[in-house]
C-alpha cells in the first residue's frame, strides 16, 4: 500500500517536471525553435488543431521559422492564429508558405523571458508540493485507520520528502540550463 502511494507520488511529480519542460520549449532563446509555435491552434474546418498538425513547421536558420501548410487554403487561418498567439513577430505570407522572422533579442527581452521562466518554475514547484501533500495525506489516513503504524507512517513521509527534494532539484537544474540558453548571446 505504501509502495503504491510512493509510486503514484513519484509519477505525478515526474509529470510536473515534464510539463515544465514542455512549457520551457515555448520560450524563446537566442536561437529560435519550432517549440515556440507548439501551443498555437489553428481553426481547421471548425476544429482547433495544433499548428504542427496542419502543416510542416521547420527552422530554416537561427532566426527564421517556415510553415508550409498541407492545404493552401489554410494560409489565412494559420496567419490569423499566429497573430492572435502574440509570439512577438508578424507572419509573412507569400502565397505558398508563411515565414516568421525573429529579430535578435535585446537584453531586456532576455531578462523578461527569464522572469517568465521563473514564473513557470514556481508553478511547477507548487504542483510538486501539492503532490507531496496528497501523498502525505494518504499516508496519514492509513495511520489513522490503523493500517500502518506510526513508525511506518513517519518513514513513508520521509521518503515522500526525499522524492520531493529530488524533483525540486531537477526543476532548479532545468531552470539553470534554460536560463543559460536564454541569456547566451
Amino acid at each position: 500500500m505504501i509502495n503504491e502511494i510512493l509510486e503514484h507520488t513519484t509519477g505525478n511529480m515526474n509529470r510536473s517536471v515534464d510539463a515544465l519542460k514542455r512549457d520551457f520549449a515555448t520560450l524563446r532563446t537566442g536561437k529560435v525553435t519550432t517549440g515556440i509555435v507548439d501551443n498555437i491552434k489553428v481553426d481547421y474546418y471548425g476544429t482547433m488543431t495544433p499548428l504542427t498538425q496542419v502543416g510542416n513547421v521547420i527552422t530554416t536558420d537561427a532566426t527564421t521559422i517556415s510553415i508550409t501548410p498541407w492545404e493552401k487554403t489554410l494560409l489565412g487561418a494559420i496567419e490569423k492564429a499566429i497573430q492572435e498567439a502574440n509570439i512577438g513577430v508578424n507572419p509573412n505570407n507569400d502565397g505558398d508558405f508563411i515565414k516568421l522572422f525573429f529579430p535578435p533579442m535585446t537584453s531586456e527581452q532576455r531578462i523578461g523571458i527569464v522572469k517568465q521562466a521563473k514564473g513557470m518554475i514556481e508553478h511547477a514547484k507548487i504542483s510538486i508540493r501539492n503532490v507531496r501533500k496528497d501523498g502525505n495525506d494518504q499516508i496519514k489516513k492509513l495511520e489513522k485507520d490503523k493500517d500502518i503504524g506510526e513508525d511506518e507512517s513517519k518513514k513513508a513521509q520521509e521518503q515522500i520528502q526525499k522524492i520531493t527534494d529530488e524533483h525540486i532539484t531537477k526543476i532548479d537544474e532545468t531552470f539553470k540550463t534554460k536560463e543559460a540558453d536564454i541569456l547566451k548571446v
